[in-house]
């Protein structure tokens, strides 16, 4: 598990004063990406339109160009403003398999100040269960932190 603390001061760091919205999600993706081994594929999926994620900043292999709010566990995460945790990909109804590797996801609303929905972050693993409540609750804060306490654009 990351040293949460210790991430969340280097996203800090690393973003001060930035509002652009891609930066952003470039720099925590890249952050979150290569603090734990258990991220095998992380980044972020932006609402473009009513109903639609369309693929933002990643690092992992190929991810899925576009999510439909009613298909999958972002498009889950983005419809009801939930997070997923999700132990085991394929007992999800619905689960869209970007990659055959993943075992396990954890999908957390990004909102802005005003407490929309403009992405969600997607953390897929290679392991089953790989992700807990302590990391949902950790990366929420770092999101929010990130996005919903700035004037982004």
């Amino acid at each position: 598990m990351p040293d949460y603390p210790a991430l969340a001061r280097t996203i800090a760091s690393l973003t001060e004063g930035e509002t652009d919205t891609v930066a952003l999600m470039a720099t925590l993706a890249c952050e979150l990406h290569h603090s734990d081994d258990r991220f095998d594929w992380t980044g972020f999926y932006r609402v473009t339109e009513p109903g639609l994620l369309k693929i933002g900043p990643y690092q992992g292999g190929h991810g899925c160009l576009v999510i439909p709010f009613s298909r999958g566990v972002c498009g889950a995460a983005a419809r009801t403003g939930e997070t997923q945790l999700v132990p085991d990909v394929d007992a999800f109804p619905g689960h869209i398999a970007c990659a055959s590797s993943t075992r396990s996801e954890l999908v957390i609303p990004v909102r802005d100040a005003s407490g929309a929905v403009i992405a969600v972050l997607d953390i897929d693993s290679d392991q089953p269960d790989a992700f807990t409540e302590t990391d949902a609750t950790e990366l929420t804060a770092i999101l929010d932190a990130t996005f919903a306490a700035r004037d982004i654009q």
